[in-house]
């Protein structure tokens, strides 16, 4: 019943809005442009919950890591559709890209991470992972992330942060190819990285359930489902893009607040998913959705920032700031440090959670 009226309320909003959307918006009143910030972000989150919620269910079905792969993908569908619609808009956000993938980066790695640690920490003092796993996303991560967000301010070509034609589209193929790659193996010869480590490969745990235990629905009923959950959000990017530039204009918001509040709609229901993971005491889980989000986002973001402003000859900025790559380096580090070992504890989530409070304070006083 709830699934349904979910998907009630996104399609109606979804024609609302493609027959009056443009009238509604055409107003400047800040009490008007809130409110309707407030309903198109409320209707967005409780799809992107649907999303979350038939991604797990045919996570039963898959097992691990396929459960965790497709609700990261589908995630990052969203993050690429909420980016794609504000550089498509008629208002030019060449950093857009930029502040979003540093936002997912902080959040992810640092906030979501944080919140696991500590609060699997206080509940079972200290939890065990698959450190194969941890270690294989980190070696995705740390190249990916410096190639994309510093190494642009230091190339000749073009100007400070941005890249040339050639190099973004030899960058892409390359990010593109190293990430399937990275998923060739995750779901095939080194899938036992991706499981916990007392679980071998092909056994029940983190394997398909038995047709029998299986939840209600066949699989391409909630394949069905979870398409029809993401079109509504897809569809009103478009729209929740434009308020959003509005409102950063009318409020005098920091530009950067912009690719937060894009990140922040993407990962909240998957950082929910991560903290229920950590409560059942399932680490391997939660890093494999935490991790996985950011190497999605950098393997498959990246190349799609890039080909948007290929096409439409847009500038993109992808170099951060001198803070910024200070705290992106500081992010990195951490993390080699946090997954170094088999076991965490509280104190890597507090050291976490408070680089990622560091980050917060830095977007409104820099």
């Amino acid at each position: 019943m709830t699934a349904l009226l979910r998907l009630g309320a996104a399609w109606a909003t979804v024609l609302i809005f493609l027959a009056v959307g443009p009238a509604m918006m055409a107003g400047t009143h800040p009490i008007a442009t809130s409110m309707l910030f407030i309903w198109l972000l409320g209707v967005i989150l409780w799809a992107a919950f649907g999303v979350v919620h038939e991604a797990e269910e045919i996570a039963e079905r898959l097992g691990e890591p396929f459960g965790t792969l497709v609700l990261t993908l589908s995630i990052v569908v969203i993050e690429v559709a909420l980016i794609s619609a504000v550089m498509l808009g008629k208002t030019a956000v060449p950093t857009l890209g930029r502040d979003t993938m540093f936002a997912v980066l902080m959040i992810v790695l640092n906030g979501v991470v944080g919140l696991c640690l500590l609060t699997g920490g206080l509940r079972y003092h200290q939890q065990s992972y698959n450190l194969q796993g941890a270690s294989a996303y980190l070696a995705l991560i740390i190249p990916l992330s410096v190639i994309a967000l510093v190494l642009p301010n230091f190339t000749t070509s073009t100007v400070t942060g941005t890249l040339s034609g050639s190099q973004a589209a030899f960058f892409s193929i390359f990010t593109i190819l190293l990430y399937g790659l990275f998923l060739w193996l995750q779901t095939g010869r080194h899938r036992g990285f991706f499981v916990p480590a007392f679980v071998k490969v092909g056994e029940d745990v983190g394997s398909p359930l038995p047709h029998h235990v299986r939840a209600d629905g066949s699989t391409t009923k909630r394949v069905f489902l979870l398409f029809a959950n993401i079109l509504p959000i897809i569809i009103l990017s478009k729209s929740l893009a434009t308020i959003l530039d509005q409102g950063i204009v009318l409020f005098g918001a920091p530009p950067a607040l912009g690719g937060i509040v894009i990140a922040m709609i993407v990962f909240t229901p998957e950082g929910i998913s991560a903290l229920k993971a950590v409560a059942a005491n399932q680490l391997t889980r939660a890093i494999n959705l935490c991790l996985g989000a950011a190497t999605s986002t950098l393997g498959l973001t990246v190349p799609a920032v890039l080909l948007i402003g290929l096409l439409t000859h847009q500038p993109v900025v992808l170099g951060l700031s001198g803070v910024n790559m200070v705290l992106l380096s500081v992010t990195l580090v951490l993390n080699i440090l946090t997954f170094s070992g088999t076991r965490t504890t509280m104190l890597e989530g507090a050291t976490h959670l408070s680089l990622f409070f560091v980050f917060i304070v830095l977007v409104f006083s820099p």
